[in-house]
């Protein structure tokens, strides 16, 4: 009799291990050809072939992802960990280690909480890397030679930002387009940033003075190129002052927190990059006004400290006149002290003069005296003439300095002639007409007057 459960077996089909892989694979490929996957991410991992690795999961389940290299660059988004997203793609199996995942073609964060989640995060984070402090925001140049503009070369934001410099102040402007949302925005505005700030000094393209970087509103997907780190780091990098002007007045994005000055729309960043020429000529009027008024005041004031001071001097011109009159007098004095002295000098050589000849014959007569006495006690005749001849010598020579003294010949009746400074004049020729002549007697001085010439044939007369 036949065991029943032999039948039971042999109808069981048989499979081997590649096809059961093989069927679940088409089951899975056919049931989910293109599904979009709500999840967290988890487990990211970047492989150097270029795939990326992750899983997404939710509060029940996880699923394995994978986004191969030539999708990366299509994907939409950058996926981080702990991000909500939904991804799209088709779920297919891996054979060799009996399990399933989703290969993943574009992926998207998952609504606006996720989204403001995801930009939160990376705010507190570049926060703290100090990218943010107020501190390294420069000021902007008062007037730019050169603005820098990074938007859309199409769109109403770059016509507003042109019409705004022209009406307000004319400069330059240079336009690096970018796409301003999508794929690869971020990276195209983070290197249009970057090209600006290597632009040297002096090149060929000339270097803005301002930069902006602007764009029209939207959602906050379309504002996502301007949350990514890449753009904000290259932001804080530049060295350029930057405007950013990205979506309406409410809107805020991270390259807020980073550029120098933000401004709530397009036309209200170029007002802030250039001034008004109305308003400059009208503050270059009023500071003009403010520094002749000023002038004006300090003019004034020296005005009156310098009258207070002409008050204090003296009276500069009769110091002077005293001063002249003194110099006078002191020259006059001077012309007549000189004769004056002379004179006084004269007389004190004529008294010093008659003093010596008397007191030379009372000298004589004091020898001849002591001689005298002398012969009177000594007795020898050779001693007795010896002193007779000793007598007539000295008064041989006392006779002859009698004859050149002075005084004798002044007695004899003559007069010693002198120019007023008290110089003796021996010749005519030396005496002009009208010369004052000083006339030394024996008993005394007068003064006199030359008159006629002074040639030897010519006798000039004399007037006391």
């Amino acid at each position: 009799m036949d065991d029943p459960r032999l039948d039971v077996v042999g109808n069981v089909p048989e499979f081997t291990v590649s096809e059961i892989s093989g069927a679940v694979k088409r089951t899975l490929e056919g049931n989910f050809g293109r599904i979009r996957v709500r999840g967290e991410v988890t487990e990211l991992k970047r492989y150097p072939s270029g795939h990326i690795y992750f899983s997404l999961k939710d509060e029940g389940a996880k699923l394995s992802g994978i986004i191969w290299k030539s999708a990366v660059s299509r994907l939409g988004m950058q996926p981080e960990n702990g991000v909500e997203v939904i991804a799209t793609g088709r779920v297919s199996s891996y054979p060799e280690r009996s399990s399933y995942q989703l290969i993943v073609e574009r992926m998207e964060y998952a609504g606006a909480g996720a989204l403001l989640a995801r930009i939160e995060a990376l705010r507190v984070r570049l926060g703290a890397e100090g990218l943010f402090d107020a501190a390294r925001k420069r000021a902007l140049p008062g007037l730019p030679a050169v603005i820098g503009v990074i938007t859309s070369e199409r769109g109403a934001v770059i016509q507003d930002i042109r019409t705004t410099i022209t009406r307000r102040f004319p400069r330059p402007i240079l336009l690096w387009p970018v796409p301003v949302q999508g794929d690869g925005a971020a990276e195209r505005i983070a290197a249009a940033i970057a090209g600006f700030d290597a632009l040297p000094a002096g090149g060929p393209i000339p270097r803005p003075d301002v930069l902006i970087v602007a764009r029209g509103g939207g959602s906050l997907e379309d504002l996502m190129a301007f949350n990514e780190e890449i753009v904000v780091r290259a932001v804080a990098a530049c060295r350029i002052p930057l405007i950013s002007a990205v979506g309406h007045e409410t809107d805020t994005t991270l390259i807020d927190f980073v550029s120098d000055r933000r401004a709530p729309t397009p036309t209200a960043a170029a007002e802030l990059a250039i001034p008004a020429r109305a308003d400059l000529l009208a503050d270059l009027a009023q500071k003009a006004a403010r520094l002749i008024g000023a002038l004006n005041r300090l003019a004034q004031e020296r005005r009156l400290q310098l009258s207070r001071a002409e008050r204090g001097l003296p009276d500069l011109p009769a110091l002077v006149g005293t001063a002249r009159q003194r110099l006078d007098d002191r020259a006059e004095r001077l012309r007549l002290a000189l004769p004056n002295l002379v004179r006084h000098s004269a007389s004190r050589l004529t008294l010093a003069g008659s003093t010596l000849a008397s007191a030379l014959r009372h000298a004589l007569v004091a020898r001849r005296h002591r001689a005298e006495r002398v012969l009177a006690r000594v007795s020898p005749a050779p001693l007795q003439a010896r002193l007779r001849e000793a007598r007539a010598r000295l008064e041989g020579s006392a006779g002859r300095l009698e004859s050149v003294s002075p005084l004798a010949v002044l007695q004899r009746g003559y007069a010693l002639v002198t120019d007023p400074t008290g110089h003796p004049l021996t010749t005519a020729a030396t005496v002009r007409p009208g010369a004052r002549l000083r006339l030394r007697f024996a008993d005394g001085e007068v003064g006199a007057t030359a008159d006629g010439g002074g040639k030897p044939e010519r006798q000039g007369r004399l007037s006391l």
